[in-house]
Parts: structure tokens; sequence; C-alpha cells
């Protein structure tokens, strides 16, 4: 270059400094490479991949092994054990930046991680630029000295979690009680390595989960670029609201790199396009600056869960302008509530815009065993079929990982409730003020990253991590062990983390959103997960062998949790197992079967043995075992909502799964209903009849979710099993708004007429103008005493459109498919003598292959 060209340059590049004033960001998510790392001796025993080979970031090791062809698919067949060396092995991720000079020539120029999982070290152009340690946090450095104009090397080394833990974990005489023991030996059975990391704990398995001890850049990457000043935080506090006035508070985090003069402006815009802006002047210094500047909206419009009211959203801008210019600008969706635990006398349960919710929902579990490669529409049509089961709460359970910005969103349009755990499965916490620090970020962070979200309304400490403590046996062993003081030092260390650390970042980043220190809790008034106070996690039924009928015997002031397991449809284990015959204790069931250590299988078994028939074949067999989850939890669901004021919510385990597997999802991996959604969608419906038989009687309570009183008819009649009418009791009565109401109790001896309880049922109803809105079948033996008849079920086909219709009662009706994947719009309904049932199928199958793959299942005869 000539030199009067150099002497040119720093004017040049002032010039485009000054043009490119906004911050600018540079994506560098896409492909990378990566090997293991040359220093660790699985170079030697897997020399391929101590080379480069293509990898995609956002993502992991595992994902990048898979799609290589260096490891089988977990998911399929047993084939999760090839793929567990690469969690214990270090591994080196690279890509080259291309910089331009204009880049440089900006004030600050950062890399950002989103999520680094979890021991990382990055080096750029061979300079160490930052080490982490946290997976649920967003790592930032300046990497302006260590950038060269053109090719820039980043290398991200990752040490295998397990293997930097183990030798600390294996010289403690008493390790910190974990969650589950890995099946491959890799950590001894007790000394588990994921109390001590701040990382996803399903990835080290769950009774739902593989172990697939993932590794890598799960979230995005990318370079920024500022110069005086960047938002490093933005939200919007609500103040007081009513009919007249919203008053709100927009907040700034300002980082500036010295001092400046900015102007900083926030505007609004309502449902209904009406704006309203502020504006605030502020001199910064160097490093963080907070400022503030209130605003009012007129007859503000409130955010109401789904069945309560609309779900109005504001859009919000936040801008930085510098030197007359906008620099840096933040968008944020927010809804107008507000939200409060209800606590009075050991209650527990949530208050939106002063009205007493029922929550009905269930818990959610992460999406995938790989986070990084769950796409939008997985996470919609998990949300939507919640919302058309009539539920209004989600619980994003502890034990995985905090969701993406657009799970949040999409609960926000739909009205969905979150209950939002922090990410504690249920390990013991290490004590060390290090660790709670680490934490204090992560949970700051992600406070205010979900603050503007109306559906976030509440957050919980974790999962069974004081109650766990409190009552297991295995913690009470431990702290016999470890003696007193030890015992303290642990107990006053999570008492710390749950009662001050988490609870302040809830209270400082996100005002007006109660706090809970854990599910199960009772916020530190008396002993956890009892019927008395607080929630409750039930496990008496399915892990304790107990009878479905316990679910009967108490009143819990907030079920947040119990279960029943059944099997995926067919076709979904069909995707997993391949061809050939199955059984129910094939070693690809078991493998795909992670209760008690792949044995949960005969825990179906035993609950089916209770209640059920014998199953004709394997297809029958997956059939009924979605008939016992589904009535197990009916029976549960249906009573605490009898429950109400007592009980104020009836969230069941599971909503989804991370695999696909045999567990207690309602949909299964594949997406596909089991028989157990579709009675969420009639047992959570708005009004619902309960009629539970007990003692020669059958208790009739009605319920509705509305807010005002609904003119009503209730009936329950009875029938012999050719239809003859033995019996009938009913009233009109007016459903009293947001409650539970006792109806009747009708003796078997003025319903049945004397008729022989096998052979005879009766239906429960609840009509509103006429129309049955819900309805209940009545047994007084379990069904596998049932002497149901042939059903004489009929399938008329007009496309995709089948009418199924029975000649008489036909309990429990299922259209099974097989090995074809489709979703009936109903199913596991009963029908009785001479009704019908039309249902649209929904299916990438021709309607000629669903006709031909057809079977109606019932619990009665064919």
């Amino acid at each position: 270059m000539r030199a009067g060209a150099l002497a040119l340059l720093p004017a040049l590049l002032a010039s485009v400094a000054a043009w490119a004033a906004p911050r600018e960001t540079v994506s560098l998510d896409g492909a990378w490479e990566v090997r293991i790392d040359p220093a660790d001796a699985a170079a030697k025993a897997h020399p391929k991949e101590a080379g480069w080979f293509p990898a995609r970031v956002p993502g992991s090791v595992q994902q990048d092994l898979i799609a290589a062809g260096r490891v089988p698919d977990p998911f399929k067949g047993i084939n999760e054990a090839p793929i567990q060396w690469a969690g214990l092995t270090s591994w080196q991720f690279r890509r080259v930046i291309d910089v331009t000079p204009a880049m440089l020539a900006r004030d600050h120029v950062e890399l950002v991680f989103d999520g680094l999982d979890t021991f990382a070290t990055v080096t750029l152009n061979g300079r160490q630029l930052l080490t982490a340690d946290n997976a649920h946090r967003r790592w930032r450095v300046d990497a302006r000295a260590a950038l060269k104009p053109g090719r820039n090397e980043l290398i991200v080394r990752f040490a295998s979690p397990i293997r930097t833990l183990q030798p600390m974990v294996l010289a403690e005489v008493n390790p910190l009680p974990g969650e589950y023991d890995s099946a491959f030996g890799d950590e001894p059975k007790g000394k588990q390595t994921s109390p001590y990391i701040r990382k996803p704990k399903y990835h080290y398995s769950w009774d739902w989960a593989p172990r697939l001890v993932n590794i890598g850049l799960w979230r995005p990457v990318r370079l920024e670029a500022w110069d005086e000043a960047r938002i490093d935080g933005f939200r919007v506090d609500q103040e007081a609201i009513n009919d007249a006035e919203a008053r709100l508070v927009a907040r700034w985090r300002i980082v500036a790199g010295g001092p400046a003069n900015v102007t900083l402006r926030a505007r609004v815009t309502g449902p209904d396009g009406r704006q309203v802006e502020v504006s605030r002047a502020a001199s910064l210094v160097a490093g963080e600056n907070w400022v503030s500047a209130p605003l009012a909206i007129e007859k503000p419009q409130r955010w109401w869960p789904v069945g309560y009211g609309a779900q109005p959203l504001y859009a919000v801008e936040a801008l930085l302008n510098t030197g007359g210019e906008t620099s840096d600008r933040v968008t944020q969706r927010i809804g107008l509530r507000t939200t409060e635990f209800i606590r009075k006398d050991g209650s527990f349960g949530f208050r939106i815009n002063g009205v007493p919710i029922f929550a009905k929902g269930a818990n959610l579990i992460p999406f995938d065993s790989f986070p990084a490669r769950v796409p939008e529409a997985q996470m919609r049509a998990i949300l939507e079929s919640a919302r058309d089961a009539n539920m209004n709460m989600i619980r994003v359970w502890g034990g995985g990982y905090y969701l993406d910005d657009a799970f949040y969103r999409m609960a926000d349009e739909m009205g969905l409730m979150i209950w939002q755990d922090f990410m504690f499965g249920g390990a013991v916490t290490p004590p060390d003020a290090a660790f709670r620090d680490n934490v204090r970020v992560e949970a700051e962070e992600q406070v205010e990253r979900l603050q503007p979200h109306p559906a976030v309304v509440g957050w919980a400490g974790g999962n069974e991590v004081l109650s766990g403590w409190e009552n297991w046996s295995d913690r009470k062993a431990f702290k016999k062990r470890v003696g007193a003081d030890e015992q303290e030092r642990i107990g006053a260390g999570m008492a710390v983390l749950f009662d001050r650390v988490l609870r302040d970042a809830v209270l400082t980043r996100a005002p007006g959103t109660p706090y809970w220190p854990g599910s199960p809790s009772t916020d530190y008034e008396g002993p956890t997960d009892t019927d008395k106070d607080g929630d409750r996690h039930f496990w008496d039924v399915w892990s304790g062998s107990k009878p479905v009928e316990r679910y009967l015997d108490t009143c819990p002031r907030f079920m947040s949790e119990y279960g029943f397991q059944a099997m995926p449809d067919l076709s979904t284990i069909r995707g997993f197992a391949g061809k050939g015959p199955l059984a129910i204790d094939s070693p690809v069931l078991k493998a795909h079967q992670k209760f008690l250590a792949g044995e949960g299988n005969a825990r179906l078994q035993l609950y089916l043995d209770q209640r059920l028939r014998k199953p004709r074949d394997f297809a029958d067999l997956v059939y009924l075992t979605q008939v016992n989850q589904a009535q197990a939890i009916e029976m549960a669901a249906r009573h605490h909502r009898a429950c109400r004021p007592v009980t104020l919510g009836s969230l069941y385990w599971q909503l989804n799964d991370t695999w696909p597997a045999i567990s207690w999802a309602s949909v299964d991996y594949n997406g596909q209903w089991k028989l157990l959604h579709y009675a969420a969608r009639r047992f959570f419906a708005p009004q619902a009849i309960v009629a539970e038989h007990k003692d020669g009687a059958t208790r009739v309570a009605l319920v509705s979710d509305a807010t005002t009183p609904i003119a009503a008819e209730w009936r329950i009649r009875a029938f012999d099993m050719a239809g003859k009418p033995l019996g009938a009791k009913g009233a009109q009565v007016t459903l009293e708004p947001l409650a539970a109401q006792e109806a009747a109790s009708v003796a078997d001896a003025d319903l049945f007429a004397g008729a022989d309880p096998k052979a005879s049922f009766a239906v429960a109803e609840l009509l509103v103008d006429g129309r049955s809105v819900s309805r209940s079948i009545v047994e007084r033996v379990l069904p596998k005493d049932m002497a149901y008849p042939a059903p004489g079920l009929t399938a008329r086909w007009e496309g995709k459109r089948v009418t199924v219709t029975a000649s008489a009662l036909a309990r429990v009706v299922m259209l099974d498919f097989g090995e074809l994947a489709a979703q009936p719009s109903d199913d596991g309904f009963d029908l009785l003598p001479g009704e019908s049932v039309t249902v649209d199928v929904r299916s990438d199958a021709s309607a000629a292959a669903l006709r031909r793959a057809l079977t109606l299942r019932t619990l009665g005869p064919q």
C-alpha cells in the first residue's frame, strides 16, 4: 500500500466506525469442526475421531457423531451403550472467523456464547479468553484484542464433565446424594458427579430418559461489536394496575465503555395500536448503569389464562441513542396481569388478576435428549396439545434446562400458565459459597430473560430437593453417616440457596411474580409433601404399587405430581424396536423403559393383572396399558377437582417424552396422543361431573371453572348390559362459579334395582342447555370382572373421516391403526347402545391405507 493511502487509513476507519454505530451482530452458528482433544487418551482408542470431522452449532458432539455415522442412533434399538464413551471424553470444537477491519475499528468486539455444556475453555488465535462451568448461563468476553483482520481461529475445548469431577467425588467418604446411578459402570453406585455440576440433570439418565451426557456448544454463538454503550438488560415492571390505568416502570441496564451522555427511550404499543412513549437522558459511567423511567397505560387490557379471558400482548421497544443516532435496541412482548400464591391455613394455589384459578395440567420434561435440535414446531405441537386438552398450566420441571424464548412466547399467546422450576432435579446441592454464586448469576440471568412473559406465573426453587432431604430414606442415612455438624452445614447451604439466593433473584428481577422454594414445599412453614400444606407429589400409586383407588382417599392442597405409565402407540414402538415379535419383557422394550432400571414393565403387568382383562396379543397389550393409564389419572384428576376449594391444582406426570419410551407421558415422543390425553380433554373440561362409587353408593359432585353461575342439569341412569333401564336420579341445578359442589349420594339400591354388579353400569352426565358437557361411566366392580357384551362395533368411512357405531355398550373404544402413525380427533371414548361418534383422522397415510389398518378395540369381547 502506498504511503498516501496509509495516511488516509485512520480517517477511513473512523468514518466506518461512525457509520457502524449500531450494535453489530455476526452469527457464528452453523458449520464447525470437532475432534477428540489430543491430550485425551481416548484419541488412541478412537483414532478416526482424533481428526477433525464436521460439527454443527448449536449442537453436541453426540449429535455430530450420530450425523457422521460414527455411533448408532441411541434412540433406536438397544444402542444406548455404544455412545457412552463420548461423554467420558474431552473434545475440541473449531471454526474460522472472518473479521473485517471495520469491525475491528469498533470500541468493543465481544464473543457471546448463549450456552456452553459445560466445562469449556475458549481460545482465539491461541490466546485463552474464557473458562466456563455452567451450561445454564450466557458467557460473554471481550475478544477485540485477540482478533486480527481476516481469518481467526476460534477453538472451544470441553473437558468431560464426569472425568473432571470424578477424582474429587471418589475421594469423598460421603459424596452428596444424587439422582440416578449410571447403568454403564462409568460411575460407581452412590458416587455421582451430577450433584456438583450446573448442567441439565436428565443427561445423566432419569426414570424416563437415557444416559446421554452431552458436550458442546448447545446454544447460539455470535460476535457483537459496539462503541460507547450497549443495552445489557431491559424490563418493564408493573407497579399497579386497575381498570383505568396500569402504572409501569421501564428499567434499562446499560454497559458503557466510559463516560457518555445518552438518551433512552421506551415505546409501548398496545393490542389496539395505541402507543405510549417515554424518554430519559442519562450520563453514564464506565461499567454498569441502571436507568428507569415511569410510564402509564390507560384502560389496560389484562392477560388471562386460557378459559378466563383473552391474551392481549403489548409490544415494547427499548432504544439507546448516542450522538443523536440509535445505537442499540431490544424488543419484547409483555402482558399485564397480577399473579400471587393463595396461602391461608395451608392452602396453596394461584390467583391471577384477583381470580382463584384451579390449575389443570401436567408436568413438562425436556423435549429431547439433545435440546439443540428441538424445532419450534415440536414445542408448539406439545403446547397446543395441552391447550386442546383443556389444560391451563404446565410445570416446567427442574431437572432439565430453561427453555427457548419461543416456548414462552407461544405459552403467552395460548394463555397457558407456566410454573417454572429452577434447574435442580433432586440431588443434594453443594454447600460452598462458590457454587451458590455461580447459581446466583444463572438465576438472575434466567429470571430476567423470562420476566416479560405473562405466562410465567410463578417460580419454584427446584424439584424434590428439600422434600428429599427431609423425607427420603437415603438422605436420612446420609445425614446419620456424616454427623450433626456436616448435616447442619449442608442443610444450611441449601437453605441459603433456596430461601435467599433464588428468592432474591425473583424478587429483584421479576418483582410481582411469586416464588416457592421447591416442589413440593410449604415455604419453610412446616413438613413438606403432605396433604395438609403446600403442594404434593403423590407416588403411592405406581411407584408404591398401591391400588389406583388410593387416589380417592384424600384431598391434597395442590397435587403437582402424580402419574401412571403406559406404552406409546405401536407406530412409535416400531420406530425404535424395528420389526419382529414383541412381548412385554422384550430386551428392546426393557431398554426403552427406564423405571426400575428397565424392570418397570413388570409394574405395568402388575396393574394390568389387578384391573383389566388379559391381552389378546401385543397390540392389545399396548391398548390395555393405555386404558389403565387413562382410567387411573382420570380417577385422580376428577377427584382433585371435586375437592375444590381444599384442592386448587392437579398437574399429572407427565405431558411429553424426551425420547421414544415407555413412560408416564400422555403425548409420546412422536407427538402421538395416548388415550390419557384424550381423557384429559374430558376430565379437564370447564364443567365436569364427578361420580365416585364407594361403599354401596355413588357420590356425585359438580365442578365449574366459570366465573359466573351456570344453569345446568345432572342425572345418573343405570342400565343392564342389554340396555334396559334400571333406575335414575337427577336434578336441575345452578353451578356455582369457580367451585365444586356436592350434588347427591345415590345408594346402589335406589339406582341399580338389585341388578348383578358385574352385569350393570350407570352413566352420570352433566347437561347445559340440554347438551351433555361431561359424562362418566360408573361401575361397581373392577373392569376385569365386568360382563361386558360384544359391542357390535361398525366403522363407516368417508375419506379420512370415520363414524364408529356400537350396538351394545362399548367401553374405551380405541381406533388402533397398528404400525401406521395416525391421530384421531377423538379416541378412548365410551359408546352406549346405538350411539355413534364421527372422528377425523390426521395421518400421512392414505384413506385406503387407514381403512385397511383400522382395528377397533374395546374392553369387551371382540
